[in-house]
């Protein structure tokens, strides 16, 4: 069986902090690279301060942080921490205890279904195929609910 490179072990207090920055600023989603492809896991935190991201990415250990595009000179720049497949997978592992919003559900969706569903070398046979397609139109389909946006919480 292959070995996947895993992230590094967080401490608990670093993990809660690492959820914190995902519910409020980040996504747990899953998204394509290019049109063909299937979707893959992906966490991601968006943020203004480059140093709050080389934190998480120092922590965490593996991942890679972007520049934002800006298109208004009067923007602040802007990053993005990114972390997928497998390896956000154990990222999410380690983050869900502490996380409060939906990207948590999404998250323990992903880790129940994910590896099952995703054959390492591609293909996909029809009946995984199809629960694959279902499975992502779930994760996906998991927004906050009305009732938490209303209370203030997601």
């Amino acid at each position: 069986m292959a070995r996947y490179r895993m992230v590094k072990r967080l401490e608990p207090v670093v993990a809660a902090y690492l959820a914190g920055l995902v519910d409020g600023e980040g996504t747990v989603t899953m998204t394509r690279q290019h049109r063909n492809e299937k979707r893959r896991v992906v966490v991601c935190i968006s943020n203004n301060e480059l140093e709050i991201l080389k934190f998480a990415k120092d922590k965490i250990g593996a991942g890679r942080i972007t520049t934002k595009r800006t298109y208004n000179e009067r923007h602040a720049d802007s990053y993005a921490y990114q972390i997928s497949s497998r390896q956000a997978l154990d990222l999410l592992r380690q983050i869900i205890p502490h996380m409060k919003s939906y990207k948590a559900r999404r998250g323990l969706l992903t880790l129940k279904h994910y590896v099952r569903l995703t054959p390492r070398n591609g293909k996909y046979r029809p009946g995984v195929a199809k629960e694959r397609e279902r499975f992502e139109r779930q994760v996906l389909a998991m927004r906050p609910s009305r009732n938490a946006a209303a209370a203030g919480t997601n």
